[in-house]
């Protein structure tokens, strides 16, 4: 038998380090969130050869005092928590006090530091745990930590860590992540002499976030601000446009401390559901507040992981901040038609093309003679003409005749005589469900030549910014006709909006699934034979847990045996789907401890049968029944995605088509 003995202190000291400091971005995370917790407003970041040669944070916080810093590198030496009781209530980023002594153990490190009371500071060396030299120093208010040559002692773990440039990708992903935690302390992150990342800690997260990852991403953010069960959430969500395909870009945090938890990464893309599109996830960055009593954070050296007592409510108060940040908002997806790969050209923005400029300026280079300033009435005539020879006119033109003309009401143009087939009596196609019930509906093709109408009490409205999907905006869409038999061209405004009648009509029909499911207007229907279903001990004691969830969705089920399980009805909405492998996806996706099934596999579905009902692409529609389809995406939550996530609607402007002519300019 082996003999016992105890560990000398350097071994227990590199063992710890083992356990603390993995790589130069887990040095640079101790150091930063000690910088955090000491209340600074500026922190700098700056690394060379990815953290394993150097690194340097400099704060402005409270520093430490001159009695206090030999003590600082000691184990388990901390200011943050005093007893066991201070763990369920903390609120710092660090607490364990294991940070300073693991690092100084496998690595050289210099500490410059002064409080503000102080008059000098301190300069304190120590390497491999061993103090080198300590004195006074002249110094700003704050902490500076400078950390050389990592695993210089310990050669075999040196050599595992990746390149320079792999290491100081994990210090900037985990900088960033702090910045948007604290968006009131300006971070800046320098890495071999380059600035990578500057925040500006004017406390707006929205500027953090443009400031780390640009301008595309912060002009596609919805805002979120929600509260439920006692849980505050904040923060942004991205528009569907800008999904990944993996999950680093979900950023959440609970009171301040970032984390990654199956629970909300599952509520935030079960929010997004309709959304997105499959194996695409969103970009988040939300800010969740609760009882400290409530989660566990002293479950993982690392503090990436929490445990919670409210699992549930968090995860509806998740998914409820998600849904809520889309509601009411303009999701239609725009597009250009191509990139414009010549060169931009100087010249006014809207100045004429190019050849209309040459023919002005005549043959001999002598400009030509302007057209003669033609009188209002002449003009409104002469717009009048253009309106019934379906030419729309320019919106300079159109904003000049308002200003002049304040009253002025056009005439609506007629509906158009091409590209679309007239609606048939009865229903002409396989799509006669969307016409019915709404065969009273008008067909509206018309467009209004103004963007002024008249209100039931008489009052004038503009229709600029108004949503193409508003019952405001419905009679002024121009239905031009149906593309390839799939894509349906709308004219609003200054822009061209295509429809997918597929993903449309799925949509549809998806939505009245789904609420008949909400509203529990569910009945059941009886199956013969009877399916018989064997459970074991734990299938048994979920399924008895969640017995009134199921027969509220429409199951009838009763005990057949010991072990067997007689499903004698299922809900008749979901009748002739395979019943048995619903009902057990069903219970495979029950949480332990959870009082209800997983709706969203009933939700997917749903989506399966929407999606073979629905009128497929190369399938001709009348113009009633596109008319009636366009009348009952009004009347849904989201219109935009389709069950799967992808658009059933896309736009694009006048001002692309026109630059891709030539019309314009730049």
């Amino acid at each position: 038998m082996a003999n016992i003995h105890v560990l000398d202190q350097g071994t227990i000291n590199q063992i710890a380090a083992g356990e603390v400091v993995e790589r130069p971005a887990s040095i640079v995370k101790e150091l930063v969130e000690n910088a955090v917790d000491a209340r600074s407003t500026a922190v700098t970041i700056e690394i060379k050869g990815g953290g394993i040669d150097f690194i340097r944070i400099t704060d402005n916080g409270t520093g430490i005092p001159k009695d206090q810093v030999r003590k600082a590198f000691l184990r388990h030496a901390t200011s943050k928590i005093e007893s066991a009781e201070d763990l369920t209530t903390v609120s710092s980023l660090g607490f364990r006090g294991e940070a300073l002594s693991s690092i100084c153990a496998v690595a050289k490190v210099e500490l410059i530091t002064k409080t503000d009371e102080g008059i000098s500071g301190v300069r304190y060396i120590i390497e491999g745990s061993e103090e080198i030299s300590s004195e006074e120093i002249g110094c700003p208010e704050g902490t500076t930590f400078v950390v050389r040559n990592l695993f210089y002692n310990t050669p075999a773990r040196r050599k595992f860590l990746k390149s320079g440039m792999t290491e100081a990708g994990y210090v900037e992903a985990f900088v960033q992540r702090l910045a948007l935690s604290y968006p009131d302390i300006a971070f800046k992150f320098i890495s071999d002499n380059r600035n990578k990342m500057s925040t500006p800690g004017n406390g707006n997260l929205k500027d953090v976030i443009y400031h780390i990852f640009g301008r595309d991403i912060a002009r596609n953010l919805l805002p979120a601000d929600h509260e439920e069960a006692g849980i505050r959430i904040r923060g942004y969500v991205g528009k569907p446009l800008i999904s990944r395909g993996n999950r680093n870009y979900e950023f959440y945090y609970v009171n301040g401390r970032y984390l990654k938890n199956n629970i909300i990464a599952r509520a935030i893309e079960d929010g997004y559901k309709g959304h997105n599109m499959v194996h695409k996830f969103p970009f988040t960055v939300l800010m969740i507040e609760m009882d400290p009593l409530l989660f566990d954070v002293n479950v993982h050296p690392a503090k990436m992981e929490m445990r919670f007592k409210n699992a549930e409510e968090l995860y509806s108060a998740v998914a409820g901040a998600v849904r809520g940040s889309f509601a009411g908002k303009d999701l239609i997806t725009r597009t250009s038609p191509g990139k414009d790969v010549r060169d931009k050209a100087p010249g006014p923005k809207d100045g004429p093309e190019p050849f209309e400029k040459k023919r002005r300026e005549g043959a001999e280079g002598t400009p030509l003679p302007e057209p003669e300033e033609k009188s209002i009435s002449a003009r409104i005539q002469e717009k009048i003409e253009r309106l019934h020879l379906n030419q729309i006119p320019l919106p300079e033109e159109e904003s000049a005749l308002r200003r002049e003309m304040p009253g002025l009401m056009s005439v609506r143009e007629p509906a158009p005589a091409y590209g679309v087939r007239k609606a048939e009596n009865g229903p002409s196609s396989p799509a006669a469900e969307i016409a019915a019930g709404h065969a009273a509906a008008p067909a509206r093709s018309g467009v209004s030549g103004t963007d002024v109408v008249r209100t039931p009490e008489g009052k004038q409205m503009s229709l600029r910014n108004i949503p193409f999907l508003s019952e405001e905006a419905r009679p002024r869409h121009r239905l031009i006709g149906q593309a390839f038999l799939t894509y349906w061209i709308v004219e609003y405004e200054d822009k061209l909006f295509f429809v997918d009648q597929h993903a449309a009509h799925e949509k549809v029909m998806y939505e009245k699934l789904k609420k008949a499911m909400e509203d529990k207007t569910i009945n059941t229907q009886m199956v013969a034979p009877p399916i018989v279903i064997h459970f074991n001990i734990k299938e048994k004691n979920k399924y008895i847990s969640c017995q009134d969830a199921f027969a509220a969705l429409g199951y009838q089920i009763e005990e057949f045996g010991e072990d067997a399980w007689c499903i004698r009805g299922v809900p008749d909405n979901l009748y002739g789907l395979d019943q048995q492998e619903l009902f057990v996806e069903l219970l495979d996706q029950i949480e332990e401890g959870s009082s209800k099934p997983d709706l969203p596999v009933i939700t997917d579905r749903l989506a399966s049968m929407a999606c073979k009902a629905a009128v497929k692409g190369n399938q001709r529609l009348s113009e009633r029944e596109m008319d009636s389809l366009m009348d009952q995406l009004l009347k849904l939550d989201n219109p935009y995605q389709c069950p799967h996530g992808r658009p059933t609607i896309i736009a694009m402007t006048r001002y692309e088509i026109e630059k891709k002519f030539k019309r314009i300019q730049t």
